[in-house]
């Protein structure tokens, strides 16, 4: 699916509300990826929709949007002092916002930004709501499109190919800190034409694997020494992320081993779960999210631990995005076709030390498939 026919949807669901002009904003106070999703434009820019079907693009800078973006038209920020508020007025200008349309504000703006936004856009029905446009982008980018699902696809290999040489680096004990781990991936990743690392790599060596994420995320401490490491990372290509967990497990311990094992049953009963309901079914088949985590919730409440997180997300352009698979998520939240999600389990003891076993999953026409290839890797 192209950026035009992404922006259609937005038309579409502008149209049914009633909007006028729609700005969206990604930068360092707020920052939405959906700008990129509907204009390539890495970050850093203003983009607004009008109700006449027609974009026009801000950016910070337009060397690079004339690399990567698609738009109707792309104006300078410096043209508009850096000013939101300045760009906005402009915009409506330049679109012929009617007066009294409906002027949709960022989610997130702020109380006294938006005021200065109704100052600005006097002759304009200012809004800012949480259930509107980033919603709605919320919906749509779930669910991803033919063009998406074969970027992860390409991204999944590259995930893999990563996976297994730190597999083997480990094993070798050519990487033996955690800092060793870290820099290799990032390295890894660049070498493989990605753009960086998802998110700060946590690798955990067994001092430090108790947290779910530690802190500092990686140090100069052992990594794969006896006991369980973590290792949580992710690689992103073209703006999309992907985001594995790998335990590594050097002469576990009774309590240590049944710990990997409830983890591993754990990430097959909701494996099971959501490949059941999507096995054979009609193209509408979907599951509530928070069913798939109450089962995994109840699999180890059996077993008399319990999982402090989520069970899993979405990945996409935000390395965490709808749908969101935990125990308070939204009822109405389902898993669908077109769905790419983590599904990650993880028990963790401060005398113990933690694992977490981490995959990428895509719910595909032909039911759902585990896209990467992390483990537990026991030495």
């Amino acid at each position: 699916m192209s950026f035009v026919e992404r922006r259609e949807k937005i038309y579409d669901w502008m149209a049914k509300e009633g909007i006028s002009l729609l700005i969206l904003e990604d930068a360092e106070h707020n920052r939405d990826k959906s700008v990129r999703y509907l204009t390539g434009q890495p970050g850093d820019a203003l983009v607004f929709l009008s109700a006449t079907r027609k974009c026009l693009l801000v950016p910070w800078d337009v060397n690079m949007a004339a690399l990567h973006a698609n738009a109707d038209d792309v104006l300078p920020y410096a043209k508009f002092d850096l000013n939101a508020n300045h760009a906005a007025k402009a915009a409506a200008a330049y679109f012929k916002t009617p007066y009294g349309g409906r002027i949709e504000t960022p989610a997130r703006t702020s109380y006294p930004a938006f005021l200065k936004y109704v100052e600005n856009l006097s002759d304009y029905d200012v809004l800012c709501r949480n259930e509107g446009a980033r919603a709605e982008l919320e919906r749509l980018r779930a669910v991803k499109d033919a063009d998406e699902i074969r970027l992860y696809r390409l991204l999944a290999e590259k995930t893999n190919e990563i996976i297994d040489l730190v597999e083997k680096n480990v094993v070798d004990k050519t990487l033996k800190t955690e800092t060793d781990v870290a820099l290799f991936i990032e390295a890894e990743c660049r070498a493989r034409s990605c753009e960086g690392t998802g998110f700060q790599t946590l690798a955990a060596g067994p001092t430090r694997s108790f947290g779910i994420h530690c802190f500092p995320s990686y140090t100069a401490g052992a990594f794969a020494d006896k006991g369980l490491s973590i290792l949580d990372f992710g690689i992103v290509l073209q703006g999309y992320s992907s985001d594995v967990t790998m335990s590594f497990a050097r002469a576990p311990s009774k309590a240590q081993e049944r710990q990997l094992q409830l983890v591993e049953k754990a990430f097959a009963v909701a494996y099971n779960i959501v490949a059941e309901t999507f096995k054979g079914k009609k193209p509408e088949a979907k599951i509530p999210a928070r069913d798939v985590a109450l089962a995994v919730d109840d699999f180890f409440k059996k077993e008399k631990c319990a999982m402090p997180h989520g069970l899993g997300h979405g990945v996409g352009l935000d390395v965490h995005e709808a749908p969101y698979l935990r125990r308070n998520a939204d009822a109405h939240g389902h898993i669908e076709r077109g769905m790419i999600f983590t599904i990650e389990p993880g028990l963790y003891d401060p005398a113990q030390g933690g694992c977490r076993y981490e995959n990428d999953i895509l719910i595909g026409e032909e039911g759902a498939e585990i896209l990467t290839k992390s483990k537990i890797v026991r030495l």
